[in-house]
């Protein structure tokens, strides 16, 4: 990926940001910077939620997580752990409601095979850690690569991934962990079955009337999906590594990308 191929956030078409109904957006380094979410980015998803536009979080994270977050944020729900599952949080009943893609027996199942990658993993690459998230987790291992250990090299994180596909897991790499699953779950995957579910809207016939932001290798097959994708400015940093670009990229890095974002969809109403 080249800077040159990105379209800066001012080409993103008027008319199309006026008729955008639902934001989905990654979590790590593209709402937060340096680890927190900004306030700039909150303020930004509590605008959008009072203005009618639905905002989706979709993310690699825990699903301890993702019950506060559909629980205590200006959201729709959450698709979490790369796509195993949403959570929709109900507030006229007061429930959470929570849906998978496999079955309990299959989870159960996967988390063994998870639990003997992991011990593998850090035999083999012995300065990689399992992120500190990792106990409040249902489907996926997150192999921290940076968040609270000491950046492990190219090499490293590269034998992660090997380890990982010689035993069939599906592999990504977000901004701050490798994650790993047994299945086909991915964020996309979710995040249509969260739309037609919980929004009652069709991605492949509605798409332009979404939007997505992320920053990452992990975001890719989102970027790829949807027409409106954008890019906070740090997903630069990924340049080469992508298989898809986003269209749109924003004049900052992480949250104060995206309230950037947030603004011009506002400003188009």
């Amino acid at each position: 990926m080249t800077a040159a191929k990105l379209k800066p956030l001012t080409d993103f078409p008027i008319a199309a940001r006026r008729d955008i109904a639902c934001v989905l957006t990654d979590i790590d380094d593209t709402l937060t910077i340096n680890g927190r979410i900004t306030a700039s980015a909150f303020a930004a998803l509590e605008a959008l939620d009072h203005a009618g536009i639905a905002v989706v979080p979709v993310t690699g994270r825990a699903a301890g997580w993702c019950d506060h977050i559909a629980r205590h944020w200006p959201v729709r729900g959450v698709v979490g752990e790369n796509g195993a599952f949403y959570f929709s949080y109900h507030r006229g009943s007061r429930r959470v409601v929570r849906r998978y893609w496999y079955e309990a027996a299959r989870r159960i199942a996967d988390k063994t095979r998870l639990n003997a990658l992991r011990d593998r993993i850090l035999q083999e690459v012995p300065r990689a850690g399992i992120a500190s998230d990792q106990a409040y987790r249902e489907c996926d291992l997150a192999v921290d690569w940076c968040e609270d250990v000491d950046p492990l090299s190219q090499s490293e994180v590269e034998r992660v991934v090997a380890l990982a596909k010689e035993v069939g897991a599906t592999v990504r790499i977000a901004s701050i962990h490798v994650n790993v699953w047994f299945g086909e779950f991915s964020k996309l995957g979710m995040s249509q079955r969260f739309a037609g579910d919980v929004l009652r809207m069709d991605t492949e016939t509605a798409a332009e009337r979404f939007v997505f932001s992320g920053d990452s290798p992990n975001d890719e097959t989102m970027f790829g999906y949807f027409p409106h994708s954008v890019g906070v400015a740090n997903v630069l940093k990924f340049r080469g590594r992508l298989e898809a670009e986003p269209t749109y990229v924003t004049p900052s890095e992480g949250g104060d990308g995206f309230a950037e974002l947030a603004r011009a969809i506002l400003e188009a109403r």
